[in-house]
């Protein structure tokens, strides 16, 4: 159950990358103005939406969780340390506490993730269970036919039937194939 939560965390987490990213891109004159009105140089909007877009993705699909949350933690700790670091305004401090909470879970999907993702792993132990329940089922079955096979082996033993072989040559052609045959009354025996 950890491992779907997780999974669910860190998608929820890329959507935000994912938006974010997109965003920029639509608007690249928008995004360039914020940019320079922070003191950071001319032409980074499209790195930067291009950047935000492919690791929300990545992270989305599980693909390189760990080295992508390095990243975005990265990413996320310069957005602070330019745009939102006036912590006396209730607004930036609001954005600073809430890039602060995105580190945090970024942190999580870096503890909880390998360089795959989950999928794979969910996959996989699904199957094993799965083919663990056949492998008891199969012996239980067999356990099953092996008992009911020794009681009759008991039932035939303590009975002392006698079986009475007739020879070959007593035996009609509707006979013959089974040998040694327990003589049958017929209509005509009578």
């Amino acid at each position: 159950m950890s491992k779907i939560a997780a999974i669910i965390g860190r998608f929820l987490i890329a959507i935000i990358f994912i938006v974010s990213g997109a965003s920029k891109l639509m608007d690249v004159s928008a995004t360039e103005t914020l940019i320079v009105a922070a003191g950071l140089p001319a032409g980074l909007a499209i790195p930067t939406g291009l950047f935000e877009l492919i690791t929300g993705l990545c992270l989305a699909a599980g693909f390189m969780v760990r080295l992508v949350s390095i990243l975005l933690i990265g990413f996320v700790a310069l957005t602070i340390l330019f745009f939102h670091r006036q912590f006396t305004d209730p607004m930036q401090q609001i954005m600073a506490l809430k890039n602060v909470a995105i580190m945090g879970g970024l942190c999580l999907a870096f503890a909880h993730s390998q360089m795959w993702n989950h999928y794979y792993a969910i996959a996989s132990e699904r199957r094993g269970e799965l083919a663990a329940r056949d492998a008891d089922a199969r012996v239980r079955e067999a356990e099953l036919r092996a008992a009911r096979a020794e009681a009759r082996a008991d039932v035939l033993a303590e009975s002392h039937v006698a079986v009475e072989t007739v020879p070959a040559a007593a035996l009609s052609d509707y006979d013959r194939g089974a040998i040694p045959v327990t003589r049958r009354r017929r209509w005509f025996d009578w």
